[in-house]
């Protein structure tokens, strides 16, 4: 990254508020006039507020779908709707955030009259067809820099994740954690409901370089690649020289299913296949942001052929494939792919 907004505490902060946490990290960088520190502010408050009608979806008529379809071609819960506009209304207020790009959007939302220098891509409300049998959902984000000299446009998006300034991702499971990445370590937060804070509960979270837990739809199986057909088989195979089989996890979440994939290691695979020969995840608000997280905490992040992080977007909506996970286990699925055409 060019250009350090923020950058961890050196000493260890256990127990600290998510708020002190990025004040801290604020003062370590000359200069630093607290924009990138509020935006990181505003998200905490959004996922605060989303977290609060999860936990009360059942009792208070916001569960099933709402009968429209988004850009992407999918039915609509009414959480999706609740958490987009909660995520915009928050992000709009202090001027910090100059455009939004969400999953429920089709075009950019801009803030023409924002000074802050920065946007923000979103998916507010990920794995939501899983909210009405309370299984755990999340909210994906990521943070890019942008040229307050020039007009902001939809195309300000349509930058590589390497040019992210931050990311990050709240799951609301069994306890809601939000998880916070700038590039320079990954830190993840949880919710105390009784404090109204999120206190620092994962410090300096690595990825394992290998796991034993294998993460993919094996119902796409028909319509996979040969070499994604021939790693499947081979994970399963018994070895116990190689450590196999792996065990099989799989939620359709992504955030909880990378989750359990970055604190245990292993690996989340989404590949393309002959449905969607161009993947089927966001590159903006899904795979850039889970991308830039896996990899500061020592995994990988490929879409089989590319790092990710590296991939220009052409369009807001892009689609990718993408495996992320433990180095070893990652490395390992390009190699069986690699011959794919």
């Amino acid at each position: 990254m060019t250009h350090v907004s923020w950058s961890p505490p050196d000493a260890s902060k256990a127990g600290a508020t998510l708020e002190t946490f990025i004040l801290e990290g604020m003062f370590k960088v000359p200069g630093a006039t607290g924009t990138f520190t509020s935006l990181l502010n505003q998200i905490s408050l959004a996922a605060k507020l989303i977290t609060g009608r999860v936990r009360r979806a059942g009792l208070a008529d916001v569960l099933g779908w709402t009968g429209d379809t988004n850009v992407q071609g999918e039915s609509v819960q009414k959480l999706d709707i609740i958490a987009n506009e909660t995520m915009i209304n928050v992000l709009r207020r202090r001027g910090h955030c100059m455009g939004v790009a969400s999953e429920e959007n089709d075009e950019a939302i801009l803030f023409p009259n924002a000074r802050g220098g920065y946007l923000v891509v979103v998916d507010p409300l990920d794995g939501s067809s899983n909210i009405d049998v309370d299984v755990s959902i999340g909210t994906i984000f990521g943070i890019l820099r942008c040229d307050q000299g020039k007009p902001v446009t939809a195309e300000s998006f349509l930058v590589p994740g390497t040019e992210y300034a931050a990311a990050g991702y709240v799951i609301y499971g069994t306890s809601t954690v939000l998880v916070l990445s700038t590039g320079q370590g990954v830190h993840g937060f949880t919710w105390d409901p009784g404090a109204g804070e999120f206190f620092l509960s994962h410090e300096n979270v690595r990825c394992p370089t290998r796991g034993n837990i294998y993460s993919v739809n094996e119902g796409n199986t028909a319509r996979w690649t040969p070499g994604v057909k021939r790693w499947a088989s081979w994970i399963k195979e018994e070895n116990k020289a190689e450590g196999r089989p792996y065990t099989h996890r799989y939620v359709g979440s992504l955030v909880a299913d990378a989750h359990r994939t970055l604190l245990k290691g292993g690996i989340f695979a989404y590949p393309a296949d002959t449905k969607s020969p161009g993947g089927k995840l966001r590159l903006l608000y899904e795979a850039n942001p889970m991308a830039l997280i896996f990899e500061a905490a020592g995994g990988r992040a490929t879409t089989g052929r590319a790092r990710v992080l590296e991939i220009v977007p052409t369009e807001l909506h892009a689609r990718v494939p993408l495996i992320i996970g433990s180095k070893h286990d990652v490395d390992t699925f390009e190699q069986f792919v690699k011959d794919d055409s």
